[in-house]
């Protein structure tokens, strides 16, 4: 309690500092992937993964960077069998749920039965679902696997609902870049998180406690992947303007399923 006391107090300095004082001012000319609009993207704040937003759509740069990666690896994106874990309302997602044939989304509601829907949403645990194998061409999360307990049964469950030469395409804040990845957090007998280091909380648009960072990962999640499903992973790393994609943090991975 005392902590997210401090987190609450410290959020509130910063969004009046922001509001009268910043100094900090950055925009750019450019199209968004994510609108699909010519746009000016305006960052009134020096951390831009929070805060270069599209003046059109409201979206981020690693929004926009995943979205970009997705149209790269399938132009035909409209037309094929989408699932999203835990989408927002805004950016890829909007796109994704706006324009795409055959999309999917889900979010962990955890006293509902898995499969069962929550408002017109499919609940799902991405360590243990409910759908049958081989349905999805591609599988979008946004800063979702650094809240998992275990990866190993997430990935492999993933890879399991994808179609052959299909993809989980994600954004996750690799944040120990060249170190080994660290556990964050374990799961308690209770269910609530067990924090191995001072605890971290991300926002989540369907809890107001927010998720728990269970892991830091690293550049070795490439290998992580491939040791739990033996599918070859690419990470991508975009700094172009023009797309307003610049920001801490940016990276999307490509876990791809190999063609059988």
């Amino acid at each position: 309690m005392k902590n997210k006391i401090k987190k609450y107090i410290r959020e509130k300095i910063i969004a009046i500092y922001e509001t009268r004082f910043a100094t900090f001012f950055f925009k750019q000319k450019g199209f968004c992937p994510c609108c699909e609009q010519d746009t000016l993207f305006i960052a009134r704040n020096s951390w831009l993964r929070d805060h270069f937003k599209c003046t059109n759509c409201g979206c981020i740069p690693r929004e926009r960077a995943l979205m970009k990666v997705i149209k790269e690896y399938y132009p035909n994106w409209e037309t094929l069998a989408i699932h999203e874990s835990s989408p927002g309302n805004r950016g890829h997602s909007k796109l994704l749920r706006e324009k795409a044939q055959n999309y999917t989304e889900t979010q962990f509601f955890g006293n509902t039965n898995l499969g069962d829907y929550v408002n017109g949403v499919r609940n799902e645990d991405l360590e243990q679902q409910t759908f049958d194998d081989a349905m999805f061409d591609i599988v979008v999360t946004s800063d979702v696997m650094e809240h998992i307990y275990n990866p190993e049964k997430a990935f492999s469950e993933i890879q399991r609902t994808l179609k052959s030469g299909g993809a989980h395409i994600f954004s996750v804040p690799i944040i120990n870049k060249h170190k080994a990845t660290q556990r964050w957090a374990k799961k308690g007998s209770d269910g609530e998180p067990v924090f191995l280091f001072e605890p971290e909380w991300h926002g989540n648009p369907i809890d107001s406690k927010g998720s728990p960072v269970t892991f830091h990962w690293g550049y070795d999640i490439k290998d992580i992947i491939k040791e739990y499903t033996a599918d070859e992973c690419e990470i991508i790393y975009i700094d172009d303007l023009n797309y307003g994609i610049r920001a801490e943090y940016i990276e999307i991975v490509v876990q791809k399923k190999n063609v059988k």
